[in-house]
Order: structure tokens, then C-alpha cells, then sequence
């Protein structure tokens, strides 16, 4: 068994929600969660977003039950081609919405695997028996600045262009999907959110409050919406959060005692 929750809110600061999200269980088998931060001129940024998961929920609810690995990463790539496509198009055809454009993350998977596909700086984390790995790799300048060695991660947290992203969703005519594949295990849970989360709490604050135990997935996710709200909420805030539940049917296991 499965079990997804999403949550988003404007924040503090923002007059508007750019942010756009989905997370279910499809009748297919699959399940899929999505996560998409949007950006632009005036209700540009939410458009972008809504267009995205949109698009990307249609094409993979078409997934037929049983089709294997290789055809299902195939289709997701090809679902966030089509969602950058219908984004750009839109843009490029008015002129409120040019240069409108989104980051998405997407996950799809079963009980036992999962296939991301990802665009821009949202992430995908999994917490699994204790700890919490970050699965994406932003597309920023100041990630591409660490990599090269020419500032460290505590300068990049604090670099005036910390929010240029280098990849989106609907900004150029042809973009490329990074593809990740994970085993999944009981316990697991996947963690998709934008940077209105991460940015603005500490990563041993969303391991903590992801691994509670006893504690409902909803409430979790309502915990790390209230952490990032608490820090500031300088940004829109989206998390959705997916569980491999036990055979058994119970949550998370005792891990963090």
C-alpha cells in the first residue's frame, strides 16, 4: 500500500501561489506525485505550473497496468517534454506570459521502485530507516559554482544569485528531463517539494519531522509547512509527501529512538 498528501501554501510575503502540485494513487497500479514552482510576470508563474502537472497527469494516467520499466521512464520523459511544449507555446503565444516558465519534479512508481523525473531546483528526498538523501541535483548557477569549486555550499546558501535556476519547464523550445531510478523498500518515504521549503529549513529539521513516528502522514506534512511558514515563508511553500507502507499496513517504523 501507498499513501500520498500534498500541501501548499502562498506564505507570507507572495500575493500569489505559483507553486502547483498532485500526488495519487493511479487505477493503474502506479502512483504519482508531482511538485511544480512557477515563475513569471503577473499570474504568469501560476499558469506555468498549473499547465505542467496538468499535462503530466494526463499523459501518465493513460499508463497501461503492467508496462514495464523501460516503456514507463519512457513515458514520463516524454510527459515532461509534452508539459514544456504546451508551457512554451503558451508563452510564446501572449505577451503577459513570455518567458513564463516552471521547475518540475515528478515521481513515479510502485512498491517497488520509483522513476524521478526533474527539471529545475525542487527536489526529491527519501527518508529510509533513519536518514534522508537527497535524490535531485539542482539546476542553479550556484550548484554549478560548488561543483566547479569556485564557492563552497555555505557561500552558495548566502550568493546573491542563489534563486537563478539554469534548467525549467517552458522557458526554451527543447530542454533535457534528468531521469533517476530508485529500489524502494518498506518504511520508505518520498519527500517532493519546492524551494520554498528547502531553502529556508535546515535539512536536520525535515529529517526529524519526516521520521516522527505515530504520527499520521498528513500531520507531517502540515508540520513542515508550519516549519517553513515559521522561518519566514518568504516564498510559496509545497510539500508532497508519498509511504511504502509495511505489509502490514502500519507507518513508519521506530527508527530515530
Amino acid at each position: 500500500m501507498i499513501k500520498t498528501v500534498f500541501v501548499s501554501d502562498v506564505g507570507h510575503v507572495r500575493s500569489v501561489n505559483e507553486d502547483s502540485a498532485w500526488a495519487a494513487n493511479l487505477e493503474q497500479g502506479y502512483t504519482l506525485g508531482i511538485v511544480a514552482d512557477g515563475m513569471g510576470g503577473h499570474q504568469a508563474g501560476d499558469t506555468a505550473s498549473r499547465l505542467a502537472v496538468e499535462t503530466i497527469v494526463s499523459d501518465l494516467s493513460s499508463l497501461s497496468r503492467g508496462t514495464s520499466f523501460e516503456l514507463r521512464k519512457e513515458a514520463l520523459r516524454k510527459a515532461m517534454l509534452h508539459a514544456n511544449d504546451v508551457v512554451y507555446r503558451r508563452a510564446s503565444g501572449s505577451v503577459e506570459m513570455h518567458n513564463m516558465g516552471t521547475t518540475a519534479v515528478v515521481v513515479l512508481m510502485d512498491r517497488k521502485e520509483a522513476i524521478i523525473g526533474h527539471i529545475g531546483d525542487s527536489r526529491v528526498y527519501i527518508y529510509r530507516k533513519g536518514g534522508l538523501t537527497q535524490l535531485t541535483e539542482d539546476h542553479t548557477l550556484v550548484h554549478e559554482l560548488v561543483k566547479s569549486g569556485q564557492i563552497t555550499e555555505e557561500e552558495a546558501t548566502q550568493h546573491p544569485r542563489r534563486n537563478v535556476i539554469t534548467r525549467a519547464v517552458g522557458t526554451d523550445a527543447q530542454v533535457t528531463v534528468d531521469l533517476e531510478h530508485i529500489l524502494l523498500q518498506d518504511g520508505d518515504v518520498m519527500l517532493l517539494c519546492s524551494d520554498g521549503l528547502s531553502s529556508y529549513v535546515a535539512e536536520h529539521h525535515i529529517l526529524q519531522t519526516v521520521g516522527r513516528t505515530g504520527v499520521s502522514l498528513e500531520d507531517r506534512a502540515e508540520q513542515l509547512l508550519k516549519l517553513a511558514l515559521d522561518a519566514g515563508g518568504e516564498d510559496n511553500i509545497t510539500v508532497v509527501l508519498v509511504e511504502v507502507l509495511t505489509a502490514a499496513g502500519s507507518s513508519v517504523k521506530e527508527w530515530n529512538k
